[in-house]
C-alpha cells in the first residue's frame, strides 16, 4: 500500500512545478508592466499560455492525489517536456546550469514518481 505516498509525492512535484511556472507568469507580467516586451501580443501570448500549463499542471496535481490515471498520464507528458527542455538547454551556450537542473531533475523525479505510483496503484482492486 505505498501508492498514496508516491502519488503524494508526485502530486507534490506537479504542484510544485504548477507554482513555478505561476510565478514565471508574475515575473514576465511585471516586465511587460515595465516596458520590457518588444512586441506586446506575443508577451500576452506567453503569458496566457504559462498561465494554462500552470493550471494543467494544478489540475494533474490534484487528480495524481486522487488516483485518476488521466492525471498521471498528463503528468507524464509534461514530465517529458521538462526533461527535453533541460537536453535542449545543454545545447545553447553558455550552458546556464541552475535552469538545466531546475527543470531537468524534477521532470525525472517527477517521471519517475508519477509511473512508480502507477505500477504501485495497478496493483490494487479498484474502490467502489
Amino acid at each position: 500500500m505505498r501508492a498514496p505516498g508516491l502519488a503524494l509525492a508526485a502530486a507534490a512535484v506537479l504542484a510544485a512545478e504548477g507554482l513555478a511556472l505561476i510565478v514565471f507568469a508574475l515575473i514576465e507580467l511585471f516586465g511587460l508592466g515595465a516596458g520590457d516586451a518588444s512586441s506586446l501580443p506575443t508577451a500576452l501570448a506567453l503569458i496566457v499560455l504559462t498561465l494554462i500549463g500552470a493550471v494543467a499542471l494544478l489540475a494533474f496535481a490534484f487528480g495524481t492525489r486522487a488516483g485518476r490515471s488521466w492525471a498521471r498520464s498528463g503528468g507524464v507528458v509534461f514530465q517529458v517536456l521538462a526533461v527535453a527542455i533541460g537536453f535542449a538547454a545543454l545545447t545553447v551556450p553558455p550552458v546556464v546550469w541552475p535552469f538545466v537542473l531546475g527543470v531537468g531533475l524534477p521532470g525525472v523525479a517527477g517521471f519517475l514518481l508519477l509511473i512508480a505510483s502507477a505500477r504501485a496503484e495497478g496493483g490494487r482492486a479498484p474502490e467502489v
